[in-house]
């Protein structure tokens, strides 16, 4: 599946503006951190950057048919169903889509699973620490920001703090990890609106 197929496939189940950009926001982290990690040509383990952002892309494809607030272990099943149905059936990146949700309580054993699990909440951490700002613009944002936001226990609620924190799994600090999905929302912040 290419890129504009899965996109297209995004748009197809997912209608809520929001949503969408949660997803691009998680794609866009996703290619920022292989290639960080070189992955970009492949590596030993096959991962690559492409692999990656369609990951990230297609992971909550799934959010709109399914009440994953009460039902959180339909969450990511009901994803795997809908790309096989749509011709994706790459056995990493349908084990990186399970791999995002915490209630399916499954061991993430590569990079590209732990990655997307700790980016998932990200997005929402780096997103709500703009919005508080007088120009609302990622550009004003910085990587202090995020850690500051970070560390109050009452601001952005449903970013996982502990699964962010997860992100040393990858080797990686938390200013790190910041510091990469920032500079990758940055990116596409026409495509984000912000």
């Amino acid at each position: 599946m290419t890129r504009d197929e899965a996109l297209q496939l995004v748009h197809k189940y997912v209608k809520t503006d929001n949503s969408v950009k949660h997803m691009l926001a998680t794609e866009a982290i996703m290619r920022a951190l292989a290639r960080h990690f070189g992955e970009d040509s492949k590596s030993s383990d096959g991962v690559n950057e492409e692999k990656w952002g369609l990951a990230g892309l297609v992971h909550d494809i799934d959010m709109e048919e399914v009440d994953y607030r009460n039902e959180p272990t339909k969450h990511g099943p009901r994803s795997i169903e809908i790309l096989k149905e749509n011709g994706l059936t790459d056995e990493e990146i349908l084990n990186a889509v399970l791999a995002h949700n915490e209630a399916l309580g499954g061991e993430r054993g590569t990079k590209i699973e732990k990655a997307i699990h700790s980016v998932d909440p990200l997005t929402g951490l780096i997103v709500a620490a703009t919005l508080v700002l007088p120009s609302r613009k990622l550009a004003d944002v910085t990587v202090e920001n995020i850690l500051n936001r970070f560390k109050e226990k009452h601001f952005a609620r449903g970013a996982n703090r502990e699964i962010i924190a997860r992100c040393e799994e990858l080797g990686l600090s938390l200013k790190e990890f910041c510091k990469i999905g920032l500079e990758a929302m940055q990116g596409i912040s026409d495509e984000l609106g912000l």
